[in-house]
């Protein structure tokens, strides 16, 4: 079995102060994906948006901010284990941010160096 970092990424900082009844939502998908023995981490480490990151680009050039060039900003991750990319974005399109907010979820294979 492979694994995929699910890369949630939102439109608005409104959009991640969620409702309890939207928190209580996504908890219940990630419970679920859980349950299948398939969440290999649940990205417990919040990746902050404001005022802590910065981007290093070509020829030494570093800007404020992690994503200068989108409007959309990185706010959490977890790793599935899936069989292929096919099932790690069923996976993904279950998720309810959709229904609440919008945003996306980024689907990459990680690659472990053993």
């Amino acid at each position: 079995m492979k694994e995929f970092a699910l890369i949630f990424r939102l439109k608005d900082i409104a959009d991640f102060k969620p409702t309890p009844e939207q928190m209580q939502e996504r908890m219940n998908w990630l419970a679920g994906i859980a349950s299948q023995n398939k969440l290999a981490d649940k990205g417990n480490t919040l990746l902050p948006f404001e005022g802590s990151a910065k981007t290093v680009k070509p020829n030494r050039v570093v800007t404020d901010g992690a994503y200068t060039e989108i409007k959309e900003f990185i706010s959490g991750y977890i790793v599935v284990k899936a069989e292929s990319l096919d099932e790690a974005v069923e996976i993904a399109q279950a998720n309810p941010i959709f229904d609440q907010v919008g945003g996306s979820v980024e689907v990459r294979e990680v690659l472990r160096r053993d």
